[in-house]
Order: C-alpha cells, then structure tokens, then sequence
C-alpha cells in the first residue's frame, strides 16, 4: 500500500505539471505569471486574455484531472487487490497531488496556478453526480456575487461534504479539507482585493478582446 501511495502521488504530481497556461502563452505570447493577479490558471487566463484562452487553460486543467482519476480507477480496479477502503484513499490521493502538481509545478519554481479547474475534472470523474452540481453552484454563485473565488470556495466545501457522505472511509474527507485549507491560504491575496475593493469581477472578463 505504502509503495503504491507513494507512486500515485508521484505519477499525480506529474501530470498535475502539465499546464494549459503554457499553451496559452504559445498562442498569444502573454506570460499568465507576469499579468493579472499572477497564478497560471484559468481564473486568471479568462480575467487577463479573455474568456477564450480561459476556455482554452481550462480545457487542458480539467483534463489532466479527468485522466489521472480514469488511470488510477483503471489501474487500481484491474490490477490490484486493494479494498474499497484502499481504493478510495489512493484515488483521492492521486486526485490531490494533480493539484499540488498544478498549484506548485517544479518546472515553475513552485509557483502555478490555484488548482480550481483540476479540482472540477477530479470531481466530477470520482462522482459525475455532484461534481455536475457543485460546478453548476460554482457558476451561480460566481455570477451572482460577481467573484469568481466565491464559487470556488463552494466547489471545494461541496467537494469536502461529498467525501464524508458517500465515501467508505474518513480519509478523503480529511484530503479534500486538506485540499480546501490550501485554496483558501492561496487566495489570501484575493480576499484582500476583496476587501479592498480591487479584486477583479466576473464582468470584467467579458469586455476582454480575444
């Protein structure tokens, strides 16, 4: 199990590497880490380049996620005999080093994106059901309260809540709370844009040109 665990947060970090705001820079020339608020994210891509890169970084975000969860149910269902239990811990596990691949990639000295759209391709692949939900009260909420953050922090509470429901054993819940208290120390800045007033709103990013 132990040896396991360890390659799974391995091959997950790696693939968590991978970054759709590289392909954005190669299409428009505009380096996500040096505009906006920072973070090579889709949040950032949609608020800086307009919501078409944003579709773009997001596609490949959300991606990464939703093949790193098919692999290791495909793997771990078909090539071990782990329990349920087991299972489920190790593909939390994987779905959380995608993140930390994405919010702190090697190859950008540690300093990525804030991992949302990843969070959304695990989600929904790990339970299609309410990641669907929890995405759709991501965009209502952001809408309505014109802050993207807003519905982040509601994708990653219903992502917590789901954990403890309907998983067979404690542990995701403690790793998807793990996951929750890293988004929220990585938008500090955000909720003092906030605070401050100066925090972009959702709006803003329809009057980008594509």
């Amino acid at each position: 199990m132990l040896v396991t665990l360890f390659s799974v947060l391995i091959v997950g970090y790696l693939i968590g590497c991978i970054h759709g705001s590289n392909f954005a820079k190669l299409l428009s020339g505009v380096n996500l880490k040096e505009v906006g608020h920072g973070n090579a994210g889709a949040s950032n891509a949609v608020l800086s380049l307009g919501w078409k890169y944003g579709v773009l970084v997001g596609i490949i975000d959300i991606g990464k996620g939703i093949v790193a969860i098919i692999l290791g149910q495909f793997l771990l269902l078909n090539y071990t005999t782990f329990t349920t239990e087991q299972i489920s811990i190790l593909l939390y596990s994987i779905g959380a080093a995608v993140i930390l691949g994405h919010n702190f990639p090697v190859h950008m000295n540690f300093r990525g994106g804030k991992g949302t759209a990843s969070l959304i391709g695990i989600f929904i692949t790990l339970n299609w059901q309410m990641g669907l939900i929890a995405v759709l009260l991501l965009i209502v909420i952001s809408l309505i309260s014109n802050y993207l953050i807003i519905g982040v922090f509601a994708l990653y509470l219903i992502f917590a809540i789901t954990a403890i429901i309907q998983e067979p054993t404690i542990w995701p819940f403690f790793i998807t709370l793990s996951l929750f208290i890293i988004a929220i120390i990585l938008h500090v800045e955000n909720l003092n844009r906030m605070r401050l007033g100066t925090e972009p709103k959702i709006t803003s990013a329809f009057n980008k040109k594509p």
